[in-house]
């Protein structure tokens, strides 16, 4: 007998109710993934003291903590039970999140130039809402498995907001509002994108729109955009200063807007520079959820604020975007309206931007990036009989391992956009099989030694991701633990939590994350720790690009990580191929 396959909703969000729970994992099981995943980075001695610290755990208070998880999982209207998780792990940051949270892309070269692309950028991002607002963009399936969808909503007209103590998203799906925010020279100029009758500009109109900004001569002395780049309750301390001054109506059009498009008087030389400037370039807001941002030349990206929006949504978004493919529609009749988007500013507000342009600016220059192309992808490892991805990272441990002579916690980013409001789970890549693999990669051992280690670490690797994709992961369900603690004001000072393998799992040395799409050349961010390499890679069919960042201080180490890494790749291609 055949079970027919069920017929899945082609309705944007049509499959939301039928995706399966995000399981939620069971203390022992938690306990144990978590020793067996800090095992490989510790000594006996720390083993032993985090080993004494989960025991003493699971005897009190983990089962209670485990108990209000389960109930607030069973409670009406939780869709799954990291729905409270992620605003504290995203809203929750206190540092500044432009280059520290946020993301980017760049995008494949177009021969438009600036105005032209911005335009076809705009009309092709306005295109996308108005299929989302009646649920026409088709869902995500993935092998035939439907994708939560649920991010889409949170694309248009989103904006996260400062807080005090914990910052706030502000999101309306569908969105009313009509226009955009255009970034020149640091002013912000409102402009409409949707006719009052609902009908788009076409990009012939749009660009007319633009070419009128960009040929206003109204100058900003001094932007505020850079407030946006503050730690997040200084910037809730700016906005309030900036409410009283009476700017509410300035921050309603730039919160509101459907996103806001950046055109910078700037030619990046290459694509590093690009890079750098998609990441923490000025002429921005960073609390906007989405930013398109279009160079001099037509060199195009989009900075993207990380609260509800992970990379999956984004690579969709951009790949429709860049498709050039839109439906017809009349347009609206004539040419965009536009106007400047003033804020009135005391003495006191043009210092404070003035002085958070300058402390960006220190931040900016204080952090080091490279880029790193090989011609060799996908398609590639999987003639050498090997999984692309696990490839990847097993050149990253190893040159890692040779650039800093130890193996450090390295995290990676793992997509669970199959479950109800699923995001991602995070994976730690050091298992014993890698530290064997690093240790037989640099030991005279023969090459049948060295093949026999890399093969063992890597199918290791595809099983660790798999249980991560399940949900079958200790990190974030131990982390939600003791954030329940927190959050009803318990004791904190909870020794599993200070063990040496809590902290040393969590201090990456390296962070990692990819984002397939032939319509990106590089995808980047941030580094997340003093000792961090940020790794962000795109690893294509043909070709694999990379993206490294690290704190200035340490810069000589990525270099050196870097170089190690291309003798990595030609080294392990050589040992499966022969």
């Amino acid at each position: 007998m055949t079970v027919s396959s069920p017929e899945w909703s082609t309705r944007t969000f049509g499959n939301e109710d039928r995706l399966p729970r995000v399981p939620v994992p069971t203390l022992e099981d938690s306990g144990r993934r978590f020793l067996e995943w800090c095992a490989p980075l510790l000594t006996p001695e720390e083993l032993a003291e985090t080993e004494a610290a989960v025991a003493a755990f699971l005897a009190s208070p983990g089962p209670e903590l485990q108990a209000r998880l389960e109930e607030y999982d069973r409670s009406p209207g939780v869709r799954s039970w990291l729905d409270t998780f992620w605003p504290y792990r995203y809203l929750g940051r206190r540092d500044r999140i432009a280059l520290n949270a946020n993301f980017f892309f760049l995008f494949q070269d177009s021969p438009l130039g600036q105005v032209e692309r911005a335009a076809e950028l705009t009309a092709g991002a306005v295109d996308y809402k108005l299929k989302l607002d009646r649920e026409l963009v088709p869902p995500v399936l993935l092998r035939g498995t439907p994708q939560s969808m649920v991010q889409h909503q949170y694309l248009f007209s989103a904006t996260r907001i400062p807080g005090e103590l914990l910052d706030t998203a502000r999101t309306r799906y569908p969105s009313p509002e009509r226009h955009i925010v255009v970034f020149s020279k640091g002013t912000p100029f409102r402009m409409d994108v949707l006719a009052e009758d609902g009908r788009p500009y076409s990009p012939a109109q749009l660009a007319d729109g633009l070419r009128a900004i960009l040929k206003d001569d109204h100058g900003t002395d001094v932007p505020v955009g850079p407030f946006t780049t503050k730690a997040r309750a200084e910037w809730a301390a700016s906005r309030a200063a900036l409410l009283e001054a009476g700017n509410a109506a300035a921050l309603e059009t730039i919160e509101t807007a459907l996103f806001c498009l950046c055109l910078d008087d700037f030619t990046p030389s290459d694509a590093l520079e690009a890079g750098n400037r998609l990441l923490y370039g000025d002429n921005r807001w960073y609390d906007k959820a989405v930013s398109l941002i279009v160079f001099e030349d037509g060199t195009a990206g989009i900075n993207v604020e990380h609260c509800e929006l992970d990379g999956t949504t984004i690579l969709g978004f951009t790949d429709a975007l860049l498709s050039g493919s839109r439906e017809e529609r009349p347009p609206a009749d004539g040419v965009p309206g536009y106007e400047v988007v003033e804020f009135t500013l005391t003495d006191a507000l043009r210092e404070d931007a003035r002085a958070a342009a300058a402390a960006f600016k220190a931040y900016a220059d204080a952090t080091a990036t490279q880029t790193v192309s090989f011609d060799f992808g996908a398609n590639r490892a999987k003639e050498l009989g090997m999984s692309p991805d696990a490839f990847a990272q097993m050149s990253y441990q190893l040159a890692h391992r040779r650039a800093k002579g130890l193996t450090g916690a390295t995290y990676e980013s793992i997509a669970t956009r199959q479950f109800q409001n699923g995001r991602t789970e995070a994976m730690r890549v050091v298992t014993p099989e890698v530290v064997r693999f690093a240790d037989v990669m640099t030991s005279d051992a023969s090459r049948e030694e060295k093949r026999s280690a890399f093969r063992e670490a890597a199918a290791k690797h595809v099983a660790r991701a798999k249980e991560c994709q399940a949900g079958d992961a200790p990190e974030q369900h131990l982390w939600e633990l003791q954030l329940i603690a927190k959050r009803h004001g318990e004791a904190t000072d909870l020794p599993l939590y200070s063990s040496p393998g809590w902290l040393k799992m969590r201090d990456d040395f390296l962070s990692t994350s990819s984002a397939p799409s032939v319509n990106i050349q590089y995808f980047g961010f941030g580094s997340t720790s003093p000792q961090c390499i940020g790794i962000a890679y795109v690893l294509l069919p043909d070709r694999w690009n990379i993206y490294l960042s690290t704190p200035k201080h340490v810069s000589a180490e990525m270099y050196r990580f870097a170089d190690e890494l291309a003798v990595a790749v030609r080294e392990l291609q050589e040992l499966l191929a022969g």
